[in-house]
């Protein structure tokens, strides 16, 4: 690990794994692809590698790294914005982004853990295990199957190849304040709650997601570059979570005693009320079990948030 490439490296989860990497491989040299559509600079904060600023559907690889072998290749690029219904530009842009990745790492075969998404199980509620077909709901979804589908192609025709496909679920913690509108729930929660408004949720804060924080996203994403194979792997905390129980451990951890206002839901008709990862290959097969709950990365989230824990 003295060559580490990172795409979407100044994004939310990209930044986090970045950094993380810089910290465990403290003599490497991480080169940063980014374009900043999906990133902000201001992750980088600390940063001391290299910085190519480029979009990873367009970029000549070739040309740009020549004889550069990298060790390790973590894809975390692409258009995240779930709400972006632009199907050409979202296709492009993420499938082929990977697709030109591919082509470069194949001749060194170099390891890649990419970032696919629980957007391929589409709506279905309840427990979401990797061999169900896919089922994806928007566009964004649909370019993360496809990714998926890349990944079992060039892993076939390469069985020495080590392609590792991580579907992320609702990703929350530092560095996202950026993403706006997309940034997660918690973090739109706590926002308001420490302005003292009461937290707005749908009626009646009882649909589930799998909240998963960011710690332990990157934890398995860099624990996934030692896979002994490839394969397509879930990414979460492995526990349904309601938003009654976010506000309850938002309440906690800022000493508040805030109601929910509850308001109508105008999606119900197609609004998911469960997700939740079945961790149990990832745990089989990679040796893998997330470190935080919800509610414990909830609180060391606001700790980070109030000052009182850095990271």
């Amino acid at each position: 690990m003295r060559n580490i490439l990172v795409t979407g490296g100044a994004g939310f989860i990209g930044s986090n794994l970045t950094l993380a990497l810089q910290e465990k491989h403290p003599d490497a040299r991480i080169t940063v692809v980014d374009d900043f559509r999906s990133g902000s600079f201001k992750n980088l904060e600390g940063f001391r590698g290299d910085f190519v600023a480029g979009d990873v559907s367009r970029l000549d690889w070739a040309a740009q790294f020549k004889d550069v072998v990298f060790d390790a290749i973590f894809h975390e690029a692409s258009i995240t914005d779930t709400t972006e219904h632009h199907q050409l530009l979202q296709a492009h842009d993420n499938i082929e982004g990977f697709r030109r990745l591919l082509d470069f790492a194949t001749p060194t075969q170099t390891p890649i853990v990419y970032a696919s998404s629980a957007a391929t199980y589409g709506l279905a509620a309840g427990l979401n295990r990797e061999a169900q077909p896919p089922a994806p709901a928007n566009v964004y979804g649909f370019t993360k199957v496809q990714l998926d589908n890349l990944a079992r192609y060039h892993g076939q025709r390469n069985p020495a190849w080590r392609i590792v496909g991580l579907r992320y679920f609702n990703v929350f913690g530092p560095r996202e304040a950026h993403k706006g509108k997309m940034s997660s729930m918690v973090w739109q929660l706590y926002l308001q709650m420490k302005a003292g408004q009461r937290p707005r949720v749908f009626k009646f804060g009882e649909q589930k997601r799998d909240f998963v924080y960011v710690k332990d996203v990157v934890g398995m994403t860099m624990h996934a570059i030692t896979a002994p194979h490839s394969g397509i792997y879930n990414c979460g905390s492995g526990a349904a979570f309601s938003f009654n129980e976010i506000i309850a451990a938002l309440n906690q951890a800022l000493g508040s005693s805030l109601e929910p206002d509850y308001f109508d839901n105008p999606y119900s008709a197609f609004y998911q009320p469960h997700t939740e990862a079945d961790m149990t290959l990832a745990k089989q097969a990679l040796g893998w079990t997330p470190q935080f709950t919800p509610a414990s990365g909830i609180a060391d989230y606001v700790a980070t948030l109030e000052g009182k824990r850095t990271g």
